[in-house]
């Protein structure tokens, strides 16, 4: 049960990925928090759109096959956020976890 919940929120035993290479490369970074926890500190170049409001911003997100990596504070709405996408057509999604140790892995 534990590895079904860990793929459901984007957390499984699949190979590490390299998220410096993939913003380095163009990759969208979205941060998923509300925009008062944005407002309060965030991973420069990242767009802000809320969890709630997601599917109503797709407009945002307007290439498909461009890589995106989803984050939020702890990994719960990213993992949420990235099956929204995925089942919305887009290719290349990744759950980065919360966006402080995003920031971290990307600096």
């Amino acid at each position: 049960m534990l590895e079904t919940l860990k793929k459901l929120f984007g957390f499984s035993a699949a190979p590490a990925v390299d998220f410096k290479t993939l913003v380095a490369q163009g990759a969208i970074l979205v941060d998923v928090r509300s925009q008062a926890e944005f407002a309060g500190g965030h991973i420069k170049g990242a767009i802000n759109i809320p969890l709630d409001s997601l599917e109503a911003n797709l407009h945002k997100l307007k290439d498909k096959q461009k890589p995106i990596i989803t984050h939020c504070a702890s990994g719960r709405r990213s993992g949420i956020a990235k099956g929204i996408l995925a089942s919305k057509g887009y290719a290349q999604v990744y759950n980065g976890g919360g966006w402080q140790g995003l920031k971290a892995k990307l600096s």
